[in-house]
């Protein structure tokens, strides 16, 4: 509530100053201004680990991923290049898929390599866990599925997660390159609030 009510002060501290800068000619108009951190609730920073497995089901009577678009040549190269699937997929605890439910992958990837199977993945992890529960991660990248180690930028998140930063290292546990099903394992270094 306190909470609450400090930023409502500033919030009409703002607007005064605004109307006050804006003179007799009545326009308030701003593009841009300086903000202190505290104003907007940024806090002093923390750093998180998380670690995690990431399903990725694409053949199976209740898949977590699905082709939505193709180009002509995607079945003909050997990259699948064009291919685009959206994933709703499970994170868990261990790589069995039957471990603890801790959130899932929600986003886009495409086949966006002519030389080499690589991925242009734009996604949340949206956690339902603990603390993390309703908080998100969200990470733009480029994913060589073939390499040991991709590393990854964390370009945001909300919840828990805000204003954070960081990387996020994958491994892939177990492909089938017959059905394309996978299990990666993730871990992740987040600086945030």
């Amino acid at each position: 509530m306190a909470r609450s009510l400090i930023l409502f002060t500033i919030f009409l501290s703002t607007i005064a100053a605004d109307a006050a800068a804006s003179g007799a000619s009545g326009k308030s108009h701003r593009f841009s201004r300086n903000l202190s951190p505290k104003s907007i609730g940024h806090k002093h920073e923390k750093l998180s680990h998380l670690h995690f497995y990431f399903h990725d089901i694409v053949t199976h009577h209740n898949p977590t991923t699905v082709r939505v678009a193709e180009a002509t040549m995607s079945n003909t190269s050997v990259t699948t290049f064009g291919d685009v699937f959206v994933m709703g997929d499970p994170l868990t605890v261990g790589p069995e898929p039957s471990s603890k439910l801790v959130g899932r992958a929600q986003g886009i990837y495409a086949s966006a390599w002519q030389e080499e199977v690589g991925l242009l993945m734009v996604m949340n992890f949206a956690f339902m866990e603990g603390k993390y529960n309703g908080s998100t991660l969200s990470v733009l990248e480029r994913n060589t599925i073939f390499s040991e180690v991709r590393e990854m930028p964390i370009i945001g998140g909300s919840g828990l997660f805000r204003f954070a930063r960081g990387y996020v290292e994958a491994r892939t546990y177990s492909f089938n390159v017959k059905s394309r099903n996978a299990v990666v394992e993730y871990n992740v270094h987040a600086l945030h609030d």
